[in-house]
């Protein structure tokens, strides 16, 4: 899913796959956002994205570190308004759906 900042955008970083899963589950139930990317930080660190409106983010994100809590350790997490545009680079790491490559 692309990202070009024009949309709020919302980070869970966890420790492991599993929590951050279930974060990304979550915050997909929860409100009207869409998974941008995922990002491996080391060998224990995974963050994931959703962009949507700024309410909508919220939202998921405050359901998604809740859910992640209870199975794992949410390390930290974020909602950007409207963050700026070259921040849609660094966000298309791991585009979920070029499967992780970005050309």
């Amino acid at each position: 899913m692309e990202y070009h900042g024009d949309e709020a955008l919302g980070l869970i970083e966890t420790i492991g796959m599993v929590p951050a899963i279930q974060a990304a589950d979550t915050m997909l139930k929860a409100a009207d956002v869409a998974l941008v990317s995922y990002e491996n930080v080391g060998s224990t660190l995974v963050t994931v994205m959703v962009k949507g409106d700024v309410a909508a983010v919220t939202s998921s994100v405050a359901a998604g570190v809740e859910a992640a809590k209870k199975i794992g350790k949410v390390t930290a997490s974020n909602v950007m308004p409207r963050p700026i545009r070259p921040i849609g680079h660094i966000v298309m790491a791991h585009d979920i759906d070029s499967g992780g490559i970005v050309e």
